[in-house]
């Protein structure tokens, strides 16, 4: 089976407890196996994330709404 890496931009993360909020949200989506954070902290953070198949954007948004941060660009 083949994995599907989708990598978005999220604004407003600081800290280790911001990514742990928006993992726990991103691997509750069906079919996420696997997300790494790249902390910029006060910047923008790149998210990487690995499924068994594909995301559509707007869930991703809405799980990192969940979590309290921004979607500011999607590079799937």
């Amino acid at each position: 089976m083949s994995t599907i890496t989708t990598t978005v931009s999220v604004s407003g993360m600081t800290c280790g407890h911001c990514i742990s909020s928006v993992s726990e949200e991103i691997e509750s989506l069906a079919g996420v196996e696997e997300v790494d954070v790249d902390l910029n902290a006060g910047g923008i953070s790149t998210v990487t994330i690995t499924s068994s198949q594909e995301l559509s954007p707007a869930e991703i948004g809405e799980a990192v709404a969940e979590a309290g941060y921004l979607v500011v660009a999607n590079n799937a």
